[in-house]
């Protein structure tokens, strides 16, 4: 018999942390790459995992938006009939102090760090019951979001409520063989952290109790381990992979 073909979506998998964990989900998934504006990046990613000897596609969305992330999974059921795994990793980072902060860049991170896992979620919810998927759903929050951090009060109030709002999705369906996880990353070395200063970076590892930064690819092998079958029995809950920030 046939093996039968998973399905794993990355939004957000152009680069960094996304890019990261499509890479490591080649190995036993189709992979759906996602991206809104850097389409070369996200062929660059799909032709890695071909490389590699995996299946994968590139699909263009902006999350924040509605249409483009219906079209997006109707596209997904229409190509593959089924989904079993969604990483909703997409976001954007816009820090300053509250008094300062703009509507526009509050707007900006929510849009697209919790509301795009809302749009997301649900229509991957919909394709995963209408198809009878026992599927998982692993969001990208951060521990900003558990512990809030100076500076970050749109970033820490989005990335919290990812944490709600995986917390209550996970009771809602459960029932149906679905799973909701969170993987909370601390201090990682990505693009965004090379334009912070090196003696900021420094501080802040000085308070990292494992005193280094962490890999996108220790993100991405988490979050393979909780798409795997060994993870059934997770659901609901928050997996801070911080080096000992939040203890």
């Amino acid at each position: 018999m046939a093996e039968i073909e998973k399905v794993a979506l990355v939004t957000g998998a152009s680069k960094g942390i996304g890019a990261a964990i499509a890479l490591e989900l080649g190995k036993t998934f189709t992979v759906i790459v996602n991206y809104c504006s850097n389409e070369e990046k996200a062929l660059e990613v799909a032709s890695q995992i071909i490389a590699n000897g995996g299946k994968a596609k590139t699909m263009r969305a902006d999350v924040t938006n509605e249409d483009d992330v219906v079209a997006m999974f109707r596209n997904i059921k229409n190509t593959y009939k089924t989904l079993d795994l969604l990483v909703n990793n997409a976001g954007v980072t816009s820090d300053g102090f509250l008094m300062t902060m703009s509507l526009e860049s509050w707007n900006k991170v929510i849009q697209t760090d919790l509301t795009s896992v809302f749009l997301c979620t649900r229509e991957a919810i919909k394709v995963m019951y209408n198809s009878k998927t026992k599927g998982r759903i692993i969001n990208i929050s951060s521990v900003s979001g558990v512990i809030g951090l100076e500076g970050q009060a749109n970033y820490s109030a989005a990335k919290g409520g990812v944490i709600s709002f995986s917390k209550s999705v996970a009771k809602e369906v459960s029932k149906y063989g679905i799973t909701v996880n969170v993987i909370a990353p601390g201090f990682i070395e990505t693009e965004m952290i090379k334009k912070v200063p090196k003696p900021h970076i420094d501080q802040i590892v000085s308070g990292i109790p494992i005193k280094r930064v962490g890999t996108v690819e220790e993100i991405a092998k988490l979050a393979a381990y909780l798409s795997g079958e060994d993870a059934g029995y997770f659901t609901g809950k928050v997996f801070t992979i911080d080096g000992g920030m939040v203890i």
